[in-house]
């Protein structure tokens, strides 16, 4: 196969995988919602108050941009300074389809490579990016739950079943993988190797952006799941992100679509049942399908313009 030959093909595999990742998408909203009749869904969305609906989707909105500063945290670790528009568009369409599609590294991570290679990153550049972004996630994680659980170690051992002796003893190792990390961010100037795996550590001021960003990301998820629990009890803040990071935890193990079926028993713990249905619509809606739908809309968009680009300066180019 000759090398225009093969560039039609693999033009064609991008467009087919795209497709399927905007037919996808629409198809995840119906799954979630497939289960609600209308009446339902308006009536649970018209009970809900009004001020808490809104603080959801602000903390949604906070929750994705402060996402888009994980990928251009990531760009300066592979040595590029790509805008950051360029970066936030990138970031915010993998993600809002990655979320919802499930194994976010390999579903974002075909988006970020479609963005990102033409932009200029090498293939070996968006994979460090990819692993970049996915430590950050993992000590956000650590980081917030070591919080909520020396915070509340009462709370974190009511809900894991486990003895407060232990849940305590998680938090700290929790604390203290990511202060070994930080330390190796310091410190360590030559790769880490496992095996075939080498692991550049990035600098000690990109480990604490790191800790900052990832942690907070998780705190503005919690905030939106604490504001539609809101809307149907009162629920204390520490309640709601500790039970969070517990099940998120078993969302990033399961690799569950949407987190489907965690972060009912999330509601669950905490409500005991109580306004169920509007708790998880509200929290769907705002953190998952409102940024799906937009995230298949700008994609599709994204790639029409690319290809009308294209084709206009390929037409230009045998022109002259």
């Amino acid at each position: 196969m000759d090398a225009d030959a093969k560039g039609r093909w693999l033009t064609w595999l991008w467009r087919i995988g795209i497709a399927g990742f905007v037919a996808l998408a629409g198809y995840l909203i119906w799954r979630t919602l497939r289960d609600y009749s209308i009446d339902e869904l308006m009536q649970a969305l018209r009970a809900f108050p009004l001020d808490h609906l809104a603080l959801s989707g602000m903390f949604a909105a906070g929750s994705y941009a402060t996402l888009t500063l994980f990928d251009l945290l990531g760009t300066r670790y592979v040595g590029h300074r790509l805008a950051y528009p360029k970066v936030a568009l990138a970031s915010f369409v993998s993600l809002s389809l990655g979320h919802s599609i499930g194994f976010a590294g390999l579903s974002s991570g075909a988006i970020r490579y479609r963005f990102y290679r033409r932009w200029g990153l090498s293939t070996g550049d968006v994979a460090k990016l990819i692993l970049f972004s996915g430590l950050t996630v993992t000590v956000g994680l650590a980081t917030l739950g070591a919080l909520a659980v020396l915070l509340r170690p009462a709370l974190a051992a009511e809900v894991t079943g486990l003895g407060q002796g232990m849940v305590l003893a998680i938090g700290v190792v929790a604390a203290l993988g990511v202060g070994i990390y930080l330390l190796l961010a310091a410190f360590l100037r030559r790769p880490l190797r496992f095996r075939s795996f080498v692991l550049e550590m990035p600098s000690l001021r990109l480990a604490l952006g790191q800790v900052v960003l990832g942690a907070t990301n998780f705190a503005l998820v919690a905030a939106c799941l604490h504001q539609a629990l809101l809307g149907i009890a009162e629920v204390p803040y520490l309640s709601a992100a500790t039970v969070y990071v517990l099940a998120n935890a078993g969302v990033m193990l399961t690799h569950v679509p949407g987190g489907l079926g965690v972060f009912e028993a999330v509601v669950v713990t905490l409500l005991s049942g109580r306004g169920l249905l509007t708790a998880v619509l509200v929290f769907r809606f705002t953190y998952f399908l409102v940024p799906l739908a937009i995230g298949g809309l700008v994609l599709a968009i994204t790639e029409a313009v690319w290809r009308s680009t294209t084709s206009s300066w390929g037409a230009s180019v045998r022109s002259s």
